[in-house]
């Protein structure tokens, strides 16, 4: 099984689009996508498999495919959380996993989502500040761990 790229997803109308390897073919390789819906369960699309059915040698080609397939979706399709904002905006990456901080009603929580599958793994828990809940995270994350290289406690995507 690949693992999900987090690091290249992409957050789009709703959506957040997470590319990964698809197949490897005589040293080229093919992207597929996975998408996550800011409403959840909510949306038909959540956790959907590469529902536009095309691949890309590129993960800018494969992005480009899943806006493509998402700009063809029914009105409705792109609705965002109770609140009116992007869900994603707020993701990182660590040890391979992506970490989802949000803030609702004044507190703070998080999704993850381990690096082989679209499963969140968040422990039901509320935190007062979006740092102390990272601190909390990572410190799961590096229990039994090896110590990581870097000593920044995440990376934001699309910040390397």
């Amino acid at each position: 099984m690949n693992r999900l790229l987090y690091e290249k997803s992409v957050s789009y109308k709703g959506f957040l689009i997470i590319p990964s390897v698809y197949r490897r073919l005589s040293g080229e390789t093919l992207y597929t996508y996975r998408l996550l819906a800011d409403i959840g369960h909510k949306s038909s699309l959540h956790q959907a498999d590469n529902s536009a059915g095309l691949y890309s040698s590129a993960i800018e080609g494969i992005v480009k495919i899943a806006k493509a397939h998402l700009n063809t979706q029914p009105p409705g399709t792109e609705l965002t959380n109770q609140y009116g904002v992007d869900h994603f905006k707020h993701r990182y990456t660590y040890r391979h996993n992506l970490i989802i901080v949000a803030e609702a009603g004044g507190k703070i929580f998080y999704d993850h989502y381990p690096p082989f599958e679209l499963r969140n793994i968040a422990a039901p828990r509320i935190f007062t500040s979006p740092q102390d809940c990272m601190q909390w995270v990572k410190q799961g994350l590096d229990r039994n761990q090896p110590p990581v290289k870097d000593d920044s406690p995440f990376v934001k995507d699309g910040e390397k």
